[in-house]
């Protein structure tokens, strides 16, 4: 009963959210009812707004996510029925939707002068249009970099031979990758962790959340991708270490088709997707891959 009271809570919450970010002259998504039970396929997606930050440079980052009804991964491609508007339609916004709840999946940078002008993200999916507008809106200020209850701070991570990041996804990519169909990709990334200045008490239920976790997903692409870790610590493209000092991962990748694909990787640490709310701890960055 409180599991059903917590999902119930949780759609209504959401759509109530989305509702909220809508412009005046927005048409608002389909919001579910109050009791409406939880979708399973041919469902809506509904984009989301974590917030915003300022940058060292005087510009400003606005993180977006999503929440799909969905069993199972929707793709809609850029265009009509994904766009970012003005502006784009393109702004790097995924066309490989995971069910459920994903948080801080991509990132726009916006100019230190961009004051009250705002941006609107269309999804349509299953003939259910959602869109939400937003931005610089002061309640959504967030800072993903630092959780000054605990001291946490977000995962380091590398791929490849790159750079080490830390933080929200930022435009670009780390890597750029060519493959064949059918044939299998190796593909490089470590990460680490710093420990808590003040970390929680133990868990008492339930298995506890490794300290570190590592995984890939497909985020734009024209067909599946199969991930495979081909290690003990993990499987299908994720990875769990022992211990924030983590280490050196390889995943193997193979593609069905040819085309462009757009795969991200996240480090993820013990708060868990969103930062359990907070919108901080993780780092996640991309890959391009062209397959022949």
């Amino acid at each position: 009963m409180q599991l059903h009271r917590f999902r119930v809570g949780f759609t209504t919450a959401l759509a109530a959210m989305l509702l909220f970010g809508a412009g005046a002259s927005a048409q608002p998504p389909r919001a579910p009812l109050p009791l409406e039970p939880e979708g399973s396929r041919g469902e809506a997606i509904f984009p989301a707004v974590e917030g915003w930050y300022r940058n060292a440079d005087g510009s400003f980052t606005i993180l977006l996510g999503y929440f799909s009804r969905n069993d199972d991964p929707v793709d809609i491609p850029v265009g009509a029925d994904n766009r970012i508007q003005p502006g784009g339609p393109d702004l790097g916004q995924p066309t490989h939707f995971l069910p459920r709840r994903s948080w801080g999946v991509f990132s726009i940078n916006v100019p230190a002068d961009f004051g009250e002008q705002r941006l609107t993200w269309t999804l349509a999916a299953n003939n259910q249009r959602s869109e939400v507008s937003f931005w610089l809106n002061p309640p959504y200020f967030i800072d993903p970099f630092l959780n000054r209850a605990n001291g946490n701070t977000p995962p380091r991570l590398r791929v490849g031979d790159g750079d080490e990041l830390q933080g929200p996804p930022v435009t670009g990519v780390s890597a750029s990758y060519t493959a064949a169909v059918g044939e299998t990709l190796k593909l490089k990334a470590s990460a680490r962790d710093e420990p808590l200045t003040n970390p929680p008490p133990p868990r008492r239920r339930g298995r506890p959340r490794p300290p570190l976790t590592l995984t890939w997903r497909l985020y734009r692409g024209p067909a599946e991708v199969i991930f495979e870790s081909g290690a003990e610590d993990g499987t299908n493209g994720r990875h769990e270490f022992a211990d924030l000092a983590g280490g050196e991962t390889t995943t193997y990748t193979t593609f069905s088709e040819p085309g462009d694909y757009r795969l991200m990787v996240t480090a993820n640490d013990i708060s868990g997707n969103g930062g359990g709310g907070d919108q901080c701890c993780w780092t996640t960055s991309f890959v391009d891959v062209t397959v022949r």
